[in-house]
């Protein structure tokens, strides 16, 4: 077991993190690209066109890492596919930005899918208070995320996602060690490459957006990287559950005026009616799946 861990740079000024166990033996190694030297220097004196021109620029990099963990990202939704269809969940774990944006994916899937608030969960260290602030020591605790997933009575149909630019959050890895340990599908996703999470994951999706803009800042780029990847991972699994018709959000909860003339034609577009009987028929059965599938058994010619 990982225990206490040093920071060094190597001769191309690169942070390297060696991990120890408690006998002192180094038991791995990693350089940890999101703590390297931004490429951009002198940020205070250039103007805001240029600080903006230059973000630009390296965000630019995050589509790229990206698409080069696709084979990973595929081969871990195919599996949920099969797990979410035998009853089983999504829990995200993560701490600061990471599972603020596991929280965040988690919590659109409802509105977007209609599907219950119970089968896509976020989990963030230190809880609700941590989405708006920080919560002292919160993510240094290793049993403490394993804990809260067995207080969801987490089981083999389920799959752990553990979210860390850095790949060294212990509130990750002690869920993840426990989760793969107990026969659960894990995953992690992080933007340093054979990080500790990626070592205790089954599938290791690694996004390496090379230094931050800001030094050290892992909410821009490879906080942008990781809700990319979220947003792959859980919008294929519901397609591939049968929650969008074509392009459509047909699952969609009615949660305001904007969503229901969406809805309303999308009924048109399939149906062919008029957009007031097509609204109507939307209100009365609540889901533009549901209308459409009614409407349709009950005109069978």
């Amino acid at each position: 077991m990982i225990i206490c861990n040093y920071n060094m740079k190597n001769k191309e000024n690169k942070v390297i993190e060696t991990n120890f166990n408690s006998w002192g033996t180094e038991v791995h190694s990693f350089i940890k690209i999101t703590e390297q030297n931004s490429l951009h220097d002198n940020l205070d004196k250039k103007s805001v066109g240029q600080l903006l021109i230059e973000m630009n620029e390296e965000d630019k990099k995050v589509p790229f890492a990206v698409e080069k963990a696709i084979p990973q990202i595929e081969a871990l939704v195919e599996k949920i596919v099969d797990r979410m269809k035998s009853g089983g969940r999504i829990f995200y774990m993560g701490a600061g930005t990471s599972g603020r944006l596991g929280v965040l994916d988690a919590s659109e899937i409802p509105p977007t899918f209609g599907m219950s608030p119970h089968l896509v969960i976020g989990l963030i260290a230190g809880g609700e208070r941590a989405l708006r602030n920080p919560v002292e020591n919160a993510e240094d605790d290793l049993n403490k995320g394993w804990e809260e997933l067995l207080g969801y009575k987490i089981n083999k149909n389920d799959t752990v996602i553990g979210i860390a630019a850095s790949g060294t959050t212990p509130y990750v890895i002690g869920a993840l060690r426990n989760a793969r340990a107990n026969g659960i599908l894990t995953a992690s996703v992080s933007c340093n490459p054979n990080s500790p999470i990626a070592q205790e994951a089954e599938i290791k999706i690694e996004a390496i957006v090379e230094p931050e803009f800001v030094t050290g800042s892992t909410r821009l780029k490879s906080g942008t990287a990781q809700k990319l990847v979220l947003n792959m991972i859980t919008t294929v699994t519901m397609i591939k559950l049968g929650r969008v018709k074509g392009n459509k959000m047909v699952n969609m909860q009615l949660s305001n005026a904007k969503l229901v003339d969406r809805g309303a034609r999308i009924i048109v577009e399939e149906l062919g009616m008029e957009y007031e009987k097509a609204k109507n028929i939307l209100l009365i059965h609540g889901s533009v799946k549901k209308a459409i599938d009614i409407y349709r058994q009950q005109n069978k010619k």
